[in-house]
C-alpha cells in the first residue's frame, strides 16, 4: 500500500469517526433547540459562540493549521444554528395587534421561523400561552416616551408566565398615505394615541386634524381602504409597503430615542439564567401592612449588592389603596447572595414572584 493509499485510508477511518460524533452533537443541538423554544430565547448567542470556538481552537496544537479549525468551528456553528432554526419553525408565537404593528414586528424579528399569531388585546395573546394554545407571547412592557405598559404589567402579577428575554425596538414614526397624497394635501391624521402624541408637533406644525385608532397598523390599513388624499397615517415603514401606502415623511416622533421594550413570555423559566452574572432578575411582590416594610424590602436588595434598575407600583383590582410592586434588578439570583436576599425579601413581604430572568443584551434578525 502506497502513503497516499494509506493516508487515504486514514482519513476514511476518521470520517465514520467524525460522522457518528456530528449525529451526537446535532442531537445535543437539537436539545439545546428545545430549551430556547419552551423558554423564548433566541437561536444567536455570540459571545457563547465565541467562548466555544475560542476555547476548542486551543485543542489544536500545531499552530499553522489552528486557524483552519476556527473556520471549521464556524462552520459547525453554523450548521447548528440552521439545524435549530428549523426544529423551532412552527411554534406559535402570540401578539396583540395586527400584521404591520410594531409588536409584529418585534415578533417577526425575534422569532423568523415562528407562525405569528395576532390577538385583539394583550390579555388574549398571554391566555393564549397560559392555556397553552400557543408556545410563547411578545408583549411590550415599556415605552421610554410613554411609561410602562400597565395592562401587561397586571398581568404578569396575576399570571402564570416567565420573562426569559426582553428586546428593546426602536419606534420610528412615519407619516403615509395613498399614492398621489402629499403633505399638503393631508388634512386628518390617524393613529393610536401614543403615536399621535409622540408626533404632536410635527401634527401641530402642519395643522392636521387627528383621529385615534387602536392600533398604528389599524390606521394605516384604515387609510388604505379610505382611498382619500386628504388621509394619511402614522405608523411604521413596513406598515406602508404593507398596505401599499407611500412614506411622505420619516422620523416625526420628538424623541429620536423613542424604544419600546418588548418581553417574551413563555410557560418555562430559564434556570440556567440564573446562574448567570451578565442578567437583569424581575421580581413582583406586595409588603405587609406594617410601617417602613417598603423600605426595608428595598434595603434588602442593597445589602447584599444589588441594584435596581427598575421599581413600580401598581394598585392592586378589588383593594383600594393597596398596591403591589414590579422591580428589575441587576446581577446573579442563584448566587448564595441571591438566595439571602430573597430570603430577606420573604420577611418583608405578603407576596413574592419572580417573573423571570433575561439577558442584559439580546440579538436578533433585523
Amino acid at each position: 500500500m502506497t502513503e497516499l493509499e494509506q493516508a487515504r485510508q486514514k482519513i476514511n477511518e476518521i470520517d465514520v469517526k467524525m460522522a457518528d460524533l456530528f449525529e451526537e452533537r446535532m442531537k445535543c443541538a437539537e436539545m439545546v433547540a428545545n430549551y430556547k423554544r419552551e423558554r423564548g430565547l433566541p437561536i444567536l448567542d455570540s459571545s457563547r459562540e465565541q467562548e466555544i470556538i475560542g476555547r476548542n481552537s486551543m485543542y489544536v496544537d500545531a499552530i499553522n493549521i489552528r486557524p483552519y479549525y476556527t473556520t471549521f468551528m464556524q462552520s459547525v456553528m453554523d450548521i447548528s444554528k440552521k439545524y435549530q432554526h428549523q426544529l423551532i419553525e412552527g411554534s406559535r408565537i402570540a401578539y396583540s395587534g395586527i400584521e404591520g404593528s410594531f409588536a409584529h414586528i418585534a415578533s417577526s424579528r425575534l422569532f423568523p421561523d415562528g407562525e405569528l399569531v395576532s390577538f385583539r388585546s394583550f390579555k388574549e395573546a398571554y391566555e393564549a400561552v397560559e392555556n397553552g394554545d400557543c408556545d410563547l407571547a411578545v408583549l411590550p412592557i415599556e415605552n421610554s416616551h410613554a411609561g410602562e405598559v400597565g395592562q401587561v404589567t397586571d398581568l404578569m402579577f396575576e399570571g402564570n408566565l416567565y420573562i426569559n428575554s426582553v428586546y428593546p425596538l426602536r419606534v420610528s414614526q412615519n407619516l403615509m398615505a395613498v399614492p398621489g397624497a402629499t403633505l399638503d394635501s393631508i388634512k386628518t391624521v390617524i393613529s393610536h394615541p401614543q403615536a399621535l402624541g409622540q408626533c404632536a408637533e410635527f401634527i401641530e406644525k402642519h395643522g392636521y386634524v387627528t383621529v385615534e385608532a387602536s392600533n398604528t397598523a389599524r390606521a394605516a390599513k384604515e387609510v388604505a381602504d379610505k382611498k382619500d388624499i386628504t388621509w394619511g397615517a402614522i405608523a411604521s415603514k413596513e406598515t406602508a409597503a404593507l398596505y401599499g401606502l407611500d412614506v411622505l415623511d420619516h422620523d416625526i416622533n420628538e424623541d429620536s430615542q423613542n424604544t419600546t421594550r418588548f418581553a417574551v413570555f413563555s410557560r418555562v423559566r430559564d434556570n440556567m439564567a440564573i446562574l448567570k452574572d451578565n442578567h437583569t432578575f424581575v421580581l413582583m411582590f406586595t409588603v405587609k401592612n406594617e410601617a417602613g416594610t417598603l423600605a426595608k424590602a428595598i434595603t434588602a436588595m442593597g445589602n447584599y449588592g444589588y441594584s435596581m434598575r427598575v421599581i413600580r407600583s401598581r394598585p392592586l383590582k378589588n383593594q383600594a389603596w393597596q398596591y403591589y410592586f414590579y422591580v428589575e434588578v441587576e446581577g446573579k439570583l442563584g448566587s448564595d447572595e441571591g438566595k439571602a436576599m430573597l430570603n430577606a425579601l420573604e420577611a418583608q413581604c405578603e407576596t413574592l414572584k419572580v417573573i423571570g430572568t433575561y439577558s442584559n443584551t439580546i440579538e436578533v434578525q433585523e
